[in-house]
């Protein structure tokens, strides 16, 4: 949500480098062709994928044990059903918080090749190993980048490299350090300081002064804007004028990014039941369910929706 650094700061940095060659270090091929990024939220991906691909760019993921990393998050539920293990979580709990901290303020790319940024983040992994080792609590973080180096060092010619901020470390350790350029001081475009106000937009907080952010959405326009400013009417219980945006958006081209059709459809549905139109209410509903992907939340509110028509509280 920073206007120096967000999803679109990611793109913008990949095509001034202008690679031959984008890699994803931590996904693995099955991942990338199913998709799964997108339920992982990975904001980045939704902006520089459909980038490379329009760009004749090729797009490799390079991680064939990527499925490890779930054996954190399964290892880590697994300990908290048991009072013992709940004892040794407690004592990550630190590394967790400090990480919070880290990642949670605000940053610039060049942050990230920062020896206090880079610090902190071997610090959790170093404080992980000594209470777990190196094994299914870390992912086997270490040993996968160690691997994803060694496929990255047979490449030739200007690569990009997109790796999960946990594994970062790990792998900046496993390349010469002669091929590795991180990123340098950066001056935010247009279109970053346009997704901020985005981003701002999609996680609407009450001390937000709604007021400005629908008029910086006004001067950023396109679909997107249109969905957000409509979540900020009808936030404000002004659902009417959040269905007129709605109606104008759902006329236009709205197929990035990829999350936009799911939510944008599943909110008009709502909001055409509430105008009494049940039938367009339906269309939608039906054509949430019937897009290719479609984030979870969405596809509840469809699923709901074909169920019961949806009603705002007086």
């Amino acid at each position: 949500m920073h206007p120096r650094y967000n999803g679109v700061t990611v793109l913008e940095l990949i095509r001034a480098y202008q690679p031959e060659k984008i890699f994803l270090a931590s996904y693995g091929p099955e991942e990338l062709a199913a998709q799964s990024w997108r339920d992982q939220n990975e904001l980045p991906l939704f902006h520089v994928l459909p980038w490379a691909e329009s760009a004749g760019i090729p797009v490799e993921a390079l991680d064939y044990q990527a499925h490890l990393k779930l054996e954190a998050e399964r290892f880590k539920e697994a300990l908290g059903q048991y009072p013992k293990g709940q004892q040794i979580l407690s004592q990550v709990q630190p590394l967790e918080d400090n990480l919070k901290w880290v990642l949670t303020n605000p940053r610039t790319p060049e942050d990230f090749a920062q020896e206090s940024v880079l610090e902190a983040l071997r610090a959790y992994h170093q404080g992980y190993v000594q209470v777990f080792g190196e094994g299914p609590a870390t992912g086997f973080r270490r040993e996968r980048m160690a691997q994803v180096a060694l496929r990255l060092a047979s490449q030739e010619g200007s690569l990009a490299v997109l790796v999960d901020v946990l594994e970062y470390p790990w792998l900046l350790l496993a390349l010469p350090a002669e091929r590795v350029v991180l990123p340098s001081t950066h001056t935010p475009t247009e279109l970053e300081r346009q997704r901020s106000v985005l981003d701002r937009a999609w996680q609407l907080n009450e001390s937000d002064d709604w007021g400005v952010l629908l008029q910086q959405l006004q001067e950023v326009e396109g679909p997107e804007a249109l969905y957000c400013a409509a979540q900020i009417y009808l936030a404000a219980g002004q659902p009417q004028d959040a269905y007129q945006l709605l109606e104008e958006l759902v006329h236009t081209d709205f197929q990035h990014p990829a999350y936009l059709p799911g939510y944008a459809l599943a909110r008009y549905g709502q909001l055409a039941d509430w105008v009494g139109q049940r039938d367009k209410a339906l269309r939608a509903y039906k054509a949430v369910l019937g897009l290719s992907w479609v984030p979870q939340e969405a596809r509840e509110i469809a699923l709901a929706g074909q169920k019961t028509p949806f009603r705002l509280e007086r």
